[in-house]
Order: structure tokens, then sequence, then C-alpha cells
């Protein structure tokens, strides 16, 4: 039986790049870097002969963002918009979502929206979306947490 979340993967281009954004800007920090090579038959991406480089980013004993740059073969363009078939997100939990928005703001992090707030059962509940550098959608929200 499923017991919790472990990660969210996301395949990327420029690994470094997307690295510093996670760890500089957003300030999650790199849990575990690998080399992952499959066997001419495939493991479980059922790529042949993949060569990927991983990192995972996050906090100690909590989920993780593992960040995938395929080396071979190499990742192909095919985003989808956060309305479209496919499409996903990260969201992060904030205790402070105007006070987390300027600051990722003051670190070059770009917002679609200022935050928008509700009040739903008694409770203010607040949301807004970012993209990384390279177009993955993040959403950050106030107030969904129990």
């Amino acid at each position: 039986m499923i017991s919790g979340f472990n990660h969210t993967g996301i395949v990327v281009r420029d690994l470094d790049r997307m690295v510093r954004f996670y760890t500089q800007q957003i300030g999650l920090k790199i849990l575990l870097e690998l080399d992952s090579v499959a066997p001419p038959d495939g493991d479980h991406t059922a790529v042949p002969g993949a060569r990927r480089k991983l990192v995972f980013v996050g906090y100690d004993n909590d989920h993780r963002i593992e960040l995938i740059q395929y080396i071979e073969p190499e990742s192909t363009d095919a985003h989808a918009d956060r309305h479209q078939l496919g499409s996903m997100h990260v969201c992060f939990d904030v205790t402070d979502l105007r006070a987390t928005c300027e600051a990722l703001s003051t670190r070059g992090v770009r917002f679609l929206t200022e935050p928008k707030f509700r009040d739903i059962d008694g409770r203010t509940l607040g949301v807004v979306y970012a993209q990384d550098p390279e177009g993955n959608w993040l959403e950050f929200v106030e107030g969904f947490s129990a």
C-alpha cells in the first residue's frame, strides 16, 4: 500500500542552471547527486542505454524534487502550458505568502500575478504561481495545510 510521497521528478535541459535556481533562488538544499546509466536493454525508465544526471533538492525528511538531465538520448521540447493535459506543477507550503513573494522576487523569481487570497470555511487561503527558468510551474500556498 502507498504510505506517502517520495519525490517529484522534472526533466530539465540545463541541470546546473536549474540546481542554482532551486538552491539559490528558492532556497532548497542539494540532498543527493547521481549519475545513472541504464543497461542496453533498459531499466525502469524503459529508455535503453539512457545516460542521466540526477540531483535531488529539498529539505531533510521531506518531499524532494528530482531534477533529471538526459545526456543520451537528449530530451526534446514538449512543454505543456499550465492548463493543458500533461502539465504539472510543484507546490510549496509557505507561512507568509506576501513575504515569500517579496523575498523570492528580490532573487529574480517572477510571479504570474500578485498573491490571491480567499476566505473559505473560516480560513484565509492564499495562492500564487511562478515558473522556474525552464518553464516548469511552481505554486506557493498559504493556509492550505492542516
